[in-house]
């Protein structure tokens, strides 16, 4: 979650670098990192890779939790129900609320598992309809597929971020390589060992269609 948002900040700034906004679009598909490790999202090991994502991108305003750690979000479900109820819409109100929704809880230390936070980002959101997105959440008409979807797909899927593109290639966590040391993960510190800023602007024309 944490290096799927490093990536996606890169993938948009590479997208509008190249001028292709209207032309390269996320189709944001479900990867439940709570559910394919059987266990709540560790805030522990957020908290040990802020300085290295930082670092990445300085511009996205990564920070350390600042609530009471009994807040903190241990699934993110609703939060990419939201995500597919917004693709709905459009591309572009799911790019943009997904993106809004990272920053809330990265940066914000806003506990976005919690529909009322949801909506609340989605009302900053000028793509969303954030009264269409509050009926969705309320009815549940996006999370059937998504799940289906994502049961689907689980095996293609090798860790978050995987990009899929429109030509049948696939690429996971492009241009980034790190390790733990000192420990397991989330046990020691985070060592980048290399990080290639091009390879999503590589991705980014790859990845249009023509």
């Amino acid at each position: 979650m944490r290096v799927a948002t490093v990536q996606l900040h890169r993938f948009y700034a590479a997208r509008a670098e190249a001028g292709l906004d209207e032309h390269v679009r996320v189709d944001h598909r479900l990867f439940l990192l709570e559910d394919v490790n059987s266990m709540p999202l560790p805030k522990g090991l957020v908290d040990a890779e802020i300085p290295t994502f930082t670092e990445m991108v300085p511009v996205f305003g990564f920070r350390a939790w600042r609530r009471d750690a009994s807040q903190w979000p241990i699934t993110t479900l609703l939060t990419n129900e939201a995500v597919h109820a917004a693709k709905a819409q459009s591309l572009a109100a799911a790019e943009e609320l997904d993106m809004a929704l990272r920053k809330a809880l990265f940066a914000r230390s806003r506990a976005v598992s919690m529909l009322h936070e949801i909506l609340a980002v989605a009302e900053k959101c000028e793509s969303v309809d954030a009264d269409a997105l509050a009926a969705a959440l309320d009815d549940g008409r996006a999370r059937g597929q998504m799940m289906r979807d994502y049961r689907g797909r689980d095996e293609a899927v090798q860790g978050s971020p995987h990009f899929f593109l429109a030509d049948g290639s696939d690429v996971h966590n492009p241009g980034i390589e790190f390790h733990w040391e000192g420990g397991g993960e989330g046990q020691g510190d985070l060592v980048l060992d290399s990080d290639d800023p091009q390879a999503m602007a590589l991705l980014v024309r790859r990845a249009v269609v023509r």
